[in-house]
């Protein structure tokens, strides 16, 4: 139980949000009654008398209701396919939960994906933190989720009393905000590629079990307080590849193998190719800052770039013989890219205890701990020397320019979450240029392969493969 709380994204968003058709109004499975003005739920496929229910392309589907895809049961969600979120449910006015105790596949496409959102009149800056429904939420008899070219966006509202998460002890109600995506099933199987998970008051992807390739996704504004974009515990063994993670609040990955026993294995995660930009700044505290790995989860943590974030990859109490910290034994967090502009942190309310106010300070901090028992001041790096031992690290002369093709690391405040414009274009381009010294220094051995590379992680049938490590660091190449 959790206690706490590219590529293509331009006329693909316009066309959704301009997108007419014939709405239909979708009540709770369970609730087959006809009501005055309300079609039939029937109509979007009846759970009662089939195994599989397919929503066909095109249609928009208006959420008012809790949803729910039953144990046992099937629902495909075709290209462009729009799920809408609208109002509060009952009482207690809970937000909209889409429950998958069965199984879930999205199947959008590039020029056509699938959206899940709220009316469009709603998404807007202001909105962005409000936690307007309640996400997708992975039970532990769901077995398999693919989502494919596929926006999520304007998530995490508060589990209440009452709401299907807490009533099913995955959340705890008051202490909880819903993620984009939650998983539940240490035995599932979960692709989530080619797809925006953007603007939510907690975590993009929270597993708390199940096996999944997370690849070639673009993260954007995950977190309100103190959220990441990818939060995984024990009972998971996921490879996050390829994805571009922009201004998570406090962490683009956090690696944890917390609440591990014989029912629930270690986690084991491989962390590569990545570009995390502007991540750690928007958490009132020195906790966090681009990936943190902690509670004996087993890693590998390579070829990632990582651009005006607050921290380098940490791990706690290295010095110590902790169960905090890392599997030291069976762990890598080495031959990543680390890049710093000339930035200065802009805002009075974010004061950090440890000073930070560059990237590149972050990138190098080192502080004194005084001993309990004799008062010595002992100094201490914040980091295990064998972790980034082969890293590129930028300092204050030093920025360690990537080179992007559309993007300039001096340019956007540290602060800055808004990686889309108000038509839906991406403002930035990753990219490398020619010549760009990240193209360059990677590692490029054999020994750390991702977990489902060769074997793959099969789905509706269909055996989707992790992306092969690259030689070189981020998300992107050179166009």
């Amino acid at each position: 139980m959790r206690l706490k709380n590219y590529f293509w994204a331009s006329a693909a968003l316009i066309s959704l949000s301009l997108m007419t058709s014939c709405t239909e109004e979708l009540q709770d499975d369970q609730n087959k009654d006809d009501k005055p003005g309300v079609e039939d739920s029937t109509d979007l496929g009846d759970f009662t008398n089939n195994d599989v229910v397919e929503w066909e392309a095109g249609k928009v589907v208006e959420l008012k209701d809790h949803f729910t895809v039953p144990e046992g049961k099937t629902l495909i969600i075709k290209e462009g396919v729009q799920v809408i979120a609208t109002g509060k449910v009952g009482m207690n006015e809970l937000p909209i939960e889409f429950t998958v105790k069965g199984n879930l596949y999205c199947q959008g496409t590039a020029d056509k994906p699938v959206l899940f959102s709220i009316p469009e009149s709603e998404r807007t800056e202001s909105n962005i933190f409000e936690g307007k429904w309640g996400g997708i939420v992975a039970t532990s008899t769901c077995q398999e989720m693919l989502i494919d070219h596929t926006i999520i966006e304007y998530v995490g509202g508060d589990v209440l009393e009452g709401a299907p998460a807490a009533l099913a002890g995955i959340y705890e109600a008051g202490d909880d905000a819903y993620p984009q995506i939650t998983t539940n099933n240490t035995k599932g199987n979960y692709v989530i590629t080619n797809s925006i998970l953007r603007y939510g008051v907690s975590d993009a992807i929270y597993m708390m079990g199940g096996n999944a390739i997370i690849a070639n996704n673009i993260f954007c504004a995950n977190g309100k307080t103190g959220e990441e974009a990818v939060n995984v515990k024990s009972g998971c063994v996921v490879d996050v590849a390829g994805n571009l993670m922009f201004a998570p609040n406090t962490n683009a990955l956090k690696l944890s193998s917390k609440s591990q026993s014989e029912e629930r294995a270690q986690a084991k995660i491989q962390a590569y190719n990545n570009t995390i930009v502007n991540a750690g700044w928007r958490r009132d505290e020195d906790k966090g800052g681009s990936i943190y790995v902690e509670e004996n989860a087993n890693v590998k943590v390579f070829n990632n770039l990582l651009v005006n974030c607050k921290f380098k990859a940490t791990t706690p109490f290295w010095d110590q013989d902790s169960s905090d910290r890392y599997d030291k034994e069976n762990s890598v967090i080495d031959y990543n890219y680390y890049a710093s502009g000339n930035q200065k942190l802009d805002e009075e309310d974010y004061v950090y205890e440890a000073g930070i106010e560059y990237s590149w300070e972050g990138y190098n901090y080192s502080y004194t701990l005084e001993d309990e028992d004799d008062g010595e001041v002992i100094y201490i790096n914040m980091y295990d020397p064998e972790v980034d031992a082969n890293s590129i690290v930028a300092t204050e002369d030093n920025s360690q320019d990537p080179r992007f093709t559309g993007f300039d690391i001096n340019a956007v405040r540290l602060l800055d979450y808004q990686l889309f414009d108000n038509d839906g274009t991406q403002k930035y381009d990753f990219h490398l240029q020619a010549g760009s010294p990240a193209l360059d220094g990677a590692y490029s051995g054999t020994e750390m392969q991702p977990a489902f590379l060769s074997t793959g992680l099969t789905v509706n049938g269909k055996t989707y493969n992790s992306p092969a490590p690259e030689a070189r660091y981020g998300a992107y190449g050179q166009k």
